[in-house]
């Protein structure tokens, strides 16, 4: 599936993880709040997405992943000037403070801890953000 968001009501999201369990779960939630989802196995089909032309309104982003780490792919859009349209959040485990404020100084405009917040709250935050 491919974002183009020609229904301008209608909020698109691109969910970045290594989960395919949590891949799932979060994609149903996001579909059943009325978003249009996509989802990459890994940042580095979600590059590869991204370089071809998705540009969805937010992204939702791992830290722990193989090959690109989420702090890489943060790099990697900055410095190839990809998503300026999109917001990044970065939905992880990962919450020592060095982490959250690296996470931020790259370029996300939110870090959520996963552990703190259900998967409806999640939803419930990034619309809230868009």
């Amino acid at each position: 599936m491919v974002l183009t968001n020609k229904n301008k009501n209608k909020k698109s999201i691109l969910i970045i993880d290594d989960d395919k369990f949590l891949l799932d779960m979060y994609s149903i939630k996001f579909q059943e709040f009325g978003f249009d989802v996509d989802v990459a196995f890994g940042a580095v089909e979600a590059l590869e997405k991204i370089r071809g032309g998705i540009s969805p309104d937010a992204v939702l982003l791992d830290v722990i992943m193989p090959e690109i780490d989420g702090f890489d792919f943060l790099r990697t859009i900055k410095k190839e000037n990809l998503l300026k349209d999109s917001k990044i959040i970065i939905l992880s485990n990962v919450s020592q403070k060095e982490d959250i404020e690296k996470g931020l100084s790259l370029g996300a405009h939110e870090y959520i801890v996963k552990a703190y917040f259900t998967p409806s709250e999640i939803v419930k935050k990034i619309d809230k953000i868009l």
